[in-house]
């Protein structure tokens, strides 16, 4: 069996954790960065790039680049507010209403999640190139606000990178795993999590290495992605107000007001005012046009008011769902990189006056907390003990389309409940259950996740059949539900799954899709490195020749300089052929004769003490060689009498008689310089 992971799958960046010797720690990726851009896209020859990589092309190819996707997941068009959907690149609705993304350079559209998926596979590939073992296993961290349906949409990410999900795991109650992991006293926390794209708030009650939830609340179209807008805004005004141009028509220029917003923000954090320079944004009438502007942490303040009162409504559902007091919170934990913004900070302390702990990084410690999570499942972890809760209320339609709730928000899981319902005709030989997730008292103002039918039911007066209706949650928050027919016996259940943008057909094509192109992938990549270590290589040979020359002469390692030189022309030559069988097995001789130079040189380096004995050594050298017996073994000369009483010449290059011919002239200009 293969490790399991933590991962936390950000909307700006994604960072995986793992359990070794007993304590959490992050990964770094093949780039060495600790966490990694979330951002997918293809270049001009319909190559995927994930990350970094991807994230330098965001400005020069905004049409093949994605980012901000997880807004993106287990949603449908009509769910989607207009934030959301001003990207660079271009997002509709299929025909079933679901979010598709569109790739113009691979003339095809992608799900969200098979996006995201990616995401998740270069995390694997990467930390199993860390650990040196495979990995078959994760805990994903998903927003504690998400949904029945995201946190669908979320398990089929993973399964389509091939990838377990062993638990999905709030963000929030993950910080506090990582905030808690090594402390015993008793403490009631706050975390407070303002990522990217989602904002999450929990309580939890921590004592003795149980975690216990309490309360949580969200908002999962609100994050750092919203306050980068307001600066984005702010630029394509004044410059429209100038100019008449609005630059959020042109994906390039969009783009490049969005990495500018984002390093302002960042700025601002530790200045009171941030310049904003983009040179050449737009061509007008007389040329082109800049921007020039500076943004002050007042006037960025006053644009994200009503961003900062949209923070406020979830603390206090949360607040009022657990029944505790701001004073009854011992701690408060911030995640996530918005939440270095200091007008956010003065937020928190307005409603908790206390000063949140500074004891965990923002960036990484969901991660931790996912990987102490996975640590509890693999069984390394046996003292900590995780109680979390059902984020929204969970119920069915009923007559009038009101909704009946089974399961009240922040409901303590996995959990189970079950209600009696009748039928409300005469008759009726079957029901319709309609499952949603909401807090609203119309059923249609809610989330709806699915609906089955429960056939077979004998025919009786109105009100007279009982069906009990089951709402089962697992520890991962994902539903299923069952009917019964207390008449009859017949039941009925379902796993719900209606919300998710892939249907098990969709996600089975696009894991056989995702193997076939995961081993031509892998093939392409491998001569590509295959090509890339020759040419290093090569590179690396010519410039030891040339050293060697310069430092010891033409003869000072002559018979390894010459190893080198075949070997070189060899791959250089297999290079040129495209033949990378032969390749492989000329690399190994020039990396042997490389040795062989090497090894040569630092015995000449050992022995070199002054000028006089270098040139002895080297001449000796030459000497050796030249009246060798392997040396003359291709002598053309066989000295032997033919009929017409002349020697016989063996046929040889034109060029290796040349090079003997120099070498018997240097040897006798060496003897005569030496001893006389």
């Amino acid at each position: 069996m293969g490790r399991i992971v933590g991962i936390d799958l950000g909307t700006t960046n994604s960072v995986i954790g793992v359990l070794e010797a007993g304590r959490p720690f992050v990964i770094a990726n093949a780039e060495g960065s600790r966490t990694t851009p979330s951002v997918i896209g293809y270049n001009k020859d319909s190559e995927l790039l994930v990350g970094q990589q991807a994230r330098r092309q965001l400005v020069l190819n905004p049409k093949n680049t994605f980012s901000n996707l997880k807004r993106f997941v287990g949603r449908t068009w009509q769910e989607l507010d207009e934030n959301s959907l001003n990207v660079a690149y271009t997002v509709r609705a299929n025909d079933q209403e679901c979010v598709r993304v569109i790739c113009p350079v691979t003339e095809r559209e992608y799900a969200p999640e098979e996006l995201i998926g990616s995401i998740i596979r270069k995390l694997i590939d990467d930390a199993e190139k860390y650990l040196g073992e495979s990995i078959d296993s994760a805990v994903i961290t998903v927003p504690a606000y998400f949904n029945d349906s995201q946190r669908q949409a979320t398990r089929d990410s993973a399964l389509l990178a091939g990838i377990r999900v062993e638990r999905i795991l709030n963000e929030p109650t993950a910080a506090a795993l990582a905030y808690g992991f090594d402390k015993s006293s008793s403490s009631r926390v706050l975390v407070f999590d303002l990522g990217g794209g989602t904002f999450d708030i929990s309580l939890l009650q921590i004592s003795n290495g149980v975690f216990d939830v309490k309360a949580t609340s969200g908002d999962t179209q609100l994050g750092g992605n919203d306050f980068d807008q307001k600066i984005v805004d702010w630029l394509a005004n004044e410059f429209y107000n100038e100019h008449k141009i609005d630059l959020r028509r042109d994906r390039q220029s969009l783009q490049r007001l969005s990495e500018a917003a984002e390093k302002a923000k960042q700025e601002l954090s530790g200045l009171q005012t941030t310049p904003i320079s983009l040179p050449f944004i737009a061509t007008g009438s007389n040329g082109p046009l800049h921007i020039e502007a500076k943004l002050d942490r007042k006037k960025f303040e006053y644009l994200c008011t009503d961003l900062i009162d949209r923070l406020s409504i979830p603390v206090e559902n949360v607040l009022r769902d657990s029944g505790w007091s701001a004073e009854d919170i011992n701690d408060v934990v911030l995640v996530g990189g918005s939440t270095r913004m200091p007008m956010v900070q003065q937020f928190i302390r307005t409603i908790v006056p206390i000063t949140p702990s500074q004891s965990v990084n923002p960036d990484e410690v969901v991660a931790v907390g996912a990987a102490v999570q996975a640590g509890i499942i693999s069984g390394e972890l046996r003292d900590l003990l995780l109680n979390d809760v059902t984020p929204l209320s969970l119920g069915l339609e009923t007559v009038g389309g009101l909704m009946k709730v089974l399961i009240p928000r922040n409901t303590p899981i996995p959990v189970r409940q079950a209600d009696v319902f009748s039928t409300s005709e005469a008759n009726q030989s079957s029901v319709e259950i309609n499952v949603w997730q909401g807090e609203r008292q119309l059923a249609n103002d809610n989330k709806s996740l699915g609906k089955f039918k429960l056939s077979g039911i004998p025919p009786a007066p109105r009100g007279v059949p009982q069906v009990q209706v089951a709402f089962d949650i697992d520890a991962n928050g994902l539903l299923q539900v069952s009917a019964t027919d207390r008449t009859t016996g017949r039941k009925q259940s379902v796993s719900i799954n209606g919300g998710s943008n892939l249907n098990e057909n969709e996600v089975a094509k696009l894991i056989k899709d995702a193997r076939d192109k995961a081993d031509i992938d892998r093939k392409k990549r491998a001569s590509i490195d295959q090509r890339n270590n020759a040419l290093t290589l090569v590179a690396q040979a010519e410039r030891k020749l040339r050293d060697v020359s310069l430092e010891f002469g033409p003869y000072g390692a002559e018979r390894q300089q010459r190893a080198v030189e075949v070997a070189l022309r060899d791959v250089q030559e297999f290079l040129d052929n495209d033949d990378l069988v032969e390749l492989d097995m000329a690399v190994s001789s020039l990396q042997e004769a490389l040795f062989g130079l090497n090894r040569r040189i630092s015995a000449e380096k050992r022995t070199d003490n002054n000028p006089i004995q270098g040139i002895k050594n080297t001449f000796g050298s030459l000497k050796d060689e030249l009246f060798s017996d392997d040396y003359w073994d291709d002598d053309p000369w066989d000295y032997s009498q033919n009929d017409n009483g002349r020697y016989n010449r063996r046929e040889l290059d034109r060029r290796e008689l040349d090079r003997r011919e120099l070498d018997r002239r240097e040897l006798d200009r060496w003897d005569n310089d030496f001893y006389n």
